[in-house]
């Protein structure tokens, strides 16, 4: 599920586990912190390894499509069911989740978008939003034309300011 201008927050506090400032030479480190750090929160097997991938895939294209640097914040949200939430945010020109492709990227003749497609289909909820002066994530998140493809663009939002793109996976109890 896409959602955009949605926060997940289901109403309590959220509790910060993780800030990361992250470059291309910092994306091992990523996964490794966002693997510990989502042990730590009670994620298990085999889902946190499907929150890592989403992670990666996320703040990947923050730095390929969304300025070369991002920022990546894990929270847990309490509640009924309490959620591990990833927010990743860049500086990069933005865009809107229908460059999302539906069918699996090259499917349909495009390659682009394969991260967020990805992104979609193992998190619990997903949400997109502008970053307003150039965002806080790539949750995270991204690209000159859509998720940064040269392939026409559509769904960019252009200007700058940034994405921010959340996902979040359910914890169990």
């Amino acid at each position: 599920m896409v959602t955009e201008g949605v926060h997940l927050s289901n109403g309590g506090p959220r509790e910060p586990l993780l800030e990361f400032d992250f470059t291309q030479e910092d994306m091992p480190r990523l996964r490794v912190l966002v693997d510990q750090y989502a042990a730590w929160a009670g994620l298990p097997e085999p889902r946190r390894g499907d929150f890592v991938l989403a992670a990666d895939a996320v703040a990947t294209n923050a730095v390929e499509h969304g300025g070369g640097s991002g920022r990546l914040v894990l929270h847990r949200s309490p509640g009924s069911p309490g959620a591990l939430e990833c927010t990743v945010s860049d500086s990069g020109p933005g865009f809107a989740s229908s460059v999302i492709p539906e069918l699996a990227p090259g499917l349909a003749g495009s390659h682009c978008g394969r991260g967020l497609w990805l992104t979609r289909l193992i998190t619990d909820r997903l949400v997109i939003t502008r970053g307003a002066g150039g965002g806080a994530a790539g949750a995270g998140a991204n690209g000159v034309a859509g998720v940064g493809c040269d392939e026409g663009g559509a769904g960019a939002s252009g200007g700058s300011g940034g994405s921010v793109v959340v996902f979040a996976m359910w914890l169990p109890g």
